[in-house]
This record gives structure tokens, sequence and C-alpha cells, in this order.
């Protein structure tokens, strides 16, 4: 295992990317999903390797992206996709947006689970249907997908459903068990099963964690996966991701998608991902789920000694914090006073859907001594 932590904020403010660049310089911005930490020695020796050579053309029509990410999901899932069902993207926006076009058709609905993830809203309508929502069930303790819910959905004539596993933001890792009804329920009525599992690679030790294509035989009929190394390697501006499906006929369906869909496709993407899926990065990566692990923690504290009203729940994946602060009153969005008045930049809570009123999502993929600052600063305006 590598020790992998966080640049220190004067570094982190030289970049260029969206994070950081989207606020003035006071604000702390724990918004976007991109984290903080270096690139995997992996992945920066694989880009410096291509600027060296000059290689900065079209990605070849051949490459070992597959193969990789087939071992990868045999060490890390235990499941065996076959690379011969695979085929490049650009991003995991992109691969669902063209797979719901092909799987739906005009104004059919796509089920979603908020508060979830907010483009899912805008690529189902860029894919010309539109969404239908079934909330997750909060059990107390945790979500879960509301089966009986997404069954209605069918029955009233949804075609599809767009899955977030592991959910962003709560980080559910939804169990096997659960998968798998959720697979039979959409093959009884004949609908597809799009599983957005960009954050699969952020499980923490310990949860088990099912990819949907591999909960059954329902589930290789009905489901196409979206991966990507961009949320655990930082990727994100590489543009590479990988659809997957398991099955003749939907791999029918991924096949017949336009060549200009696979050229998309980053060439530094497509090298950086396999760079990152290879076995050499695992120890970079059991670094970061490490550090995460702790910085996951530390939150929890915090907001126990600094912001007692704040409900949380220690996330089973990812470096995102979903956190319920309607009992500070600050609202149904209290990031925007979190912005204006303690120069924090979160997430809307009521962008993820109408379960996200009083939310706010906080991204944890930074150094320990940020994370204490932005609660600080958060506590200061109930200190008042």
């Amino acid at each position: 295992m590598l020790e992998v932590t966080a640049l220190p904020l004067a570094e982190l403010r030289e970049r260029s990317s969206e994070k950081w660049r989207e606020y003035p310089a006071d604000v702390l911005p724990l918004f976007v999903a991109e984290t903080d930490f270096p690139l995997a020695p992996t992945v920066s020796a694989a880009l410096r390797r291509a600027v060296d050579l000059g290689d900065t053309g079209y990605i070849a029509s051949r490459t070992p992206l597959p193969a990789t990410y087939a071992s990868f999901a045999r060490r890390r899932f235990d499941w065996e996709p076959d690379p011969a069902r695979m085929r490049s993207t650009a991003d995991v926006s992109l691969g669902i947006v063209e797979i719901l076009r092909r799987v739906t058709q005009p104004g059919e609905g796509v089920v979603v689970t908020p508060p979830v993830y907010p483009p899912f809203y805008d690529l189902i309508a860029e894919a010309g249907a539109e969404d239908v929502r079934v909330p997750l069930i909060d059990t107390g303790t945790g979500w879960e997908l509301d089966l009986d819910g997404i069954r209605a959905a069918f029955e009233g004539g949804a075609t599809a459903m767009l899955l977030c596993s592991p959910h962003n933001p709560t980080g559910t890792v939804h169990s096997r068990e659960t998968l798998t009804a959720l697979a039979e329920i959409a093959d009884e009525f004949g609908a597809a099963v799009v599983s957005d599992e960009i954050h699969a690679p952020l499980v923490q030790p310990g949860i088990v964690f099912t990819p949907f294509l591999d909960a059954g035989d329902a589930a290789e009929r009905v489901g196409y996966a979206v991966v990507s190394a961009s949320k655990a390697f930082n990727l994100a501006g590489l543009k590479c991701a990988l659809m997957v499906t398991a099955s003749e006929p939907t791999s029918d369906v991924v096949r017949g998608l336009p060549i200009e869909v696979e050229w998309r496709t980053g060439h530094f993407g497509l090298l950086a991902a396999v760079a990152a899926f290879s076995e050499e990065s695992d120890p970079w990566l059991d670094g970061l789920l490490a550090t995460l692990d702790q910085n996951r923690v530390l939150l929890e504290d915090l907001l126990a000694s600094r912001l007692p009203d704040a409900r949380y729940r220690i996330p089973d994946a990812g470096y995102l914090a979903w956190i319920d602060l309607s009992r500070v009153g600050w609202g149904d969005n209290p990031a925007r006073r979190i912005l204006k008045e303690a120069k924090v930049a979160l997430h809307f809570g009521p962008a993820f859907g109408e379960p996200g009123r009083g939310f706010v999502r906080l991204n944890f993929g930074t150094s320990p001594e940020i994370i204490t600052e932005a609660i600080e600063r958060i506590a200061t305006l109930v200190d008042r």
C-alpha cells in the first residue's frame, strides 16, 4: 500500500480545473467531485511517456483497455466481464445518453432514485425520455432502493432505469439481493437498466460491491454498465469510459452505436485508464481508500463536536458526504448561506431532487486540514 496524501492548498490553487476556478480564492471548494491528491505514479508515468513520444493522435481501433478492466474487475470485484462485450466512449455521461437513446423511445419514462447525481435528470432529457422519480427509502440507518415503487413505475409505462451504483450522493452500496430483485423486476417488464458504476473502485474494504451485470441471469439480459477510472484516479478531464454488457442482445445495442461514439474517447484518457486499472496501480488505490477512510471518520467526529444538529452517515464508498442540515434551520438550500457567509462551497442539496431539501454534499477527497477548516468555518455560523 502506498501512502496517498493531498497536495498543499497553495499548490491546489495553481490548478485550473472547475474545482479551483469556479469561486474566488477565499472560498474552500468542496463541491464538485474532483480530488486533491497527486496522480497515481503509474498514471503520471504513462502520460509523461506519451508526451515524450508525441503520442497524441487518435485512439486505436484495438486497445488493451477492455482486457485491463476485466482483470481489474476480477481482482477487485470477483467478477469476470467479457472484454469482447466492452466499448469505450468519452465519459460515463455520454455512454448513458447513447445507451438510453437506443433502449427508450421519445417521451418514455426512465426511473431514477433521488436524491441522485443531478446530471441524471439532464441526461435522460438529452436522450429524449422523461425522468420518473422513485426516491430511495431512508431506513433510519441507511438508504435502500424502493423496489415496490420501481415496479409501480414500470407498471405505469417506464421502459428503463438509470441506476447509480454505488449511489451518489449517499455512498450506498446496494446488496446483491437488492440488485438481483431489481433485475428480475426489470426483466418482467422488458425494461432496461443502465448502471452508472463510476464510484465502484472507491468501495471501502469490508464492503462487498456487486456489479449490476453480475447480479444474476436477469441482470445480464436487461443490464448495461458504464464504468470509468475517472473518479477514483481523478481523470475526468482526460475523457474515457467503458460501456459494458453481458448478453448478446445488449451487446448488439452497444455494437450498433456509431463509430464516432467510440472515437470521442480521449487518447490520453484511454492511456491513463489502462495504467489506472493495471495491477501496478493497486497499491496506490489501496492507499487512497485508507486515506478516504480516515477522512470520512474525521468528518463524523468534527460534525459531532462542532455541528451536533447535523446528521451524517459514513458512506460505504466514494469521497462524498451527504449531510442533513435541516435541523440547523438554514432553509431548504443551506449551502447558499454556507457559501456566502462561511466561504465554503458545497453542492446544493435540492439539485439532487426533492429529498435533498435541507441537505448539502461535501467532498472529503482532500486533506484533513481542509476538512477541519471547512467545518470550523461552517460552525461559526451556528456560534453566531
